[in-house]
């Protein structure tokens, strides 16, 4: 396997369009690094510039410590999945498994070795002889990342690989890419929009937006430590609460805002807000931590609007004045939607940004 470096990617297109400015990452070797962010972000034409799909219009890619910009994809020792999986329907799963080793001239022993071994590891031995249209969703795409797994390269590339199964499909299979890699320490860079397969696949995630990186990070800094208001609101489900208004220091922190002043108590990042104080900022609340409490307790209230059981957990639904909130909460007895709930945060975890810029206040 191999480290990949990206020092400042840029991709424009002729029409003008910047669809990749200025990406910069090192890909540690076995690395499973995603690549997340909303559609038309830059994600999988950066990936494509890795393949060497897309040109690269400036900066430079290094596969293994070697320059790759103008290397023909043959060259660069990657296999890429696709979304659509790119089976061959008239050959088996023995064939298509094979079909990339015999246009290289590997000889039929090593073919045979190579295919059986894939199809063990993905669980794919009494398959072999089936053609892709008596699959399964699942296994047609096991068969796409067996096919790149018998090349045995420097690199994978996965873009969006699981986006036409089903969401229990989608499950196992991110259980199965998970296994996977522990068990070959690849290094794999995977291209998703859906932020659950990258929180819980990623052992770093690159967000982008707009095609620039607006954070390189592991899952959990990620979610506790948004660089900015786009990962804060981007990444989590549901997303983070976010209100606007000016801080205030008097007895404590306090967020004026339109619909009153809301009352933060004393913060661990106190000399990192001070200078903020008498401030426009955005406040950021997880909907973990916005909980129904005893009205005495409560830091302002806002009208319950729809309730959401989703098993384990349940999602309230709320409005502050035209300010749509989102609070998390165990299963219990609930009041009914119309209802005013007094509402309170969860002290320590609190996110300010800075309203103009958006950047992160504090750590």
């Amino acid at each position: 396997m191999a480290a990949v470096s990206l020092d400042r990617l840029r991709k424009v297109y002729p029409d003008g369009h910047v669809g990749v400015d200025g990406v910069s990452v090192e890909i540690n070797d076995g690395e499973l690094l995603v690549l997340v962010g909303p559609s038309g972000c830059g994600k999988t034409t950066l990936l494509r510039m890795i393949a060497g799909l897309e040109t690269i219009t400036s900066g430079s890619l290094r596969i293994d410590g070697e320059v790759m910009n103008e290397a023909a994809p043959k060259d660069r020792d990657i296999a890429m999945v696709f979304q659509n999986y790119a089976l061959y329907p008239h050959m088996t799963v023995a064939e298509n498994l094979a079909f990339g080793l015999r246009l290289r001239g590997q000889q039929p022993a090593e073919i045979e070795r190579r295919v059986s071994e894939a199809a063990r590891t993905l669980g794919l031995e009494q398959r072999l002889s089936a053609y892709p249209a008596a699959l399964s969703g699942g296994q047609r795409q096991r068969v796409a990342l067996g096919r790149a797994l018998v090349r045995d390269p420097k690199v994978f590339l996965l873009d969006e690989p699981l986006s036409n199964l089903d969401a229990r499909l989608r499950l196992s299979m991110r259980v199965e890419i998970a296994r996977l890699h522990r068990q070959l320490r690849a290094t794999t860079i995977y291209v998703t929009h859906d932020q659950v397969e990258a929180m819980t696949l990623g052992e770093r995630i690159v967000v982008l937006d707009g095609g620039v990186i607006q954070q390189v990070d592991t899952p959990m800094n990620l979610y506790q430590r948004p660089a900015n208001l786009f990962v804060a609101g981007f990444v989590g489900s549901p997303a983070m609460n976010l209100l606007r208004g000016i801080l205030h220091h008097q007895d404590g922190w306090c967020l004026a805002t339109e619909y009153g002043a809301i009352a933060l108590g004393d913060s661990s990042q106190a000399s990192a807000w001070r200078e903020w104080s008498n401030r426009e900022v955005v406040l950021g609340v997880r909907p973990e931590d916005l909980q129904p409490c005893m009205p005495a307790e409560a830091v302002f209230t806002a009208q319950l609007e729809v309730i959401e059981p989703v098993g384990n957990e349940v999602f309230l639904n709320l409005r502050l004045g035209v300010q749509a909130l989102v609070s998390r909460v165990a299963p219990r007895d609930l009041p009914a939607p119309g209802t005013e709930v007094p509402l309170g945060l969860t002290a320590g975890h609190l996110h300010l940004f800075d309203a103009a810029s958006g950047r992160r206040i504090g750590d």
